[in-house]
């Protein structure tokens, strides 16, 4: 799978993994709902409930920025349908007040109208798109 292709397949999914690593190395793993920009992939504090809105996401890429985020597509019944696509880079932490993340927040809301940005946005600068798919291209 081509990095052309592999980008329109992540555009086009609804939800992905969000993978990070914490200051002493540990990994953390999260589904989040994002929107795509170019090569930025945006994520945003929103208003499901939380204990706080300063997610532990957050503070890794403050103290580590590379993340991963994967998208995938699962068929029981067919295995030949079977597909993944992996985002590779690093985030940024933008506060709602910046123009970017008003960007951010704009894009979101209209990929997913029911989310309600209440926090920092999440952005991932993308600097690789890998994938596979079990049926060529």
């Amino acid at each position: 799978m081509t990095a052309a292709q592999a980008r329109r397949r992540f555009a086009a999914a609804h939800v992905a993994r969000l993978a990070t690593v914490d200051a002493r190395g540990h990994p953390h793993l999260v589904p989040i709902v994002f929107a795509l920009a170019n090569d930025t992939i945006y994520s945003v504090v929103d208003a499901k409930p939380k204990r706080t809105t300063q997610l532990r996401r957050l503070q890794n890429v403050t103290s580590n920025p590379w993340a991963s985020v994967l998208v995938d597509h699962y068929d029981d019944a067919d295995w030949s349908a079977l597909w993944w696509v992996r985002a590779d880079g690093a985030g940024r932490v933008l506060e709602l007040a910046d123009a970017e993340a008003r960007i951010a927040v704009r894009l979101l809301a209209e990929r997913h109208p029911q989310q309600r940005a209440t926090g920092p946005v999440l952005a991932i600068d993308v600097e690789r798109w890998s994938g596979w798919s079990a049926r060529p291209a």
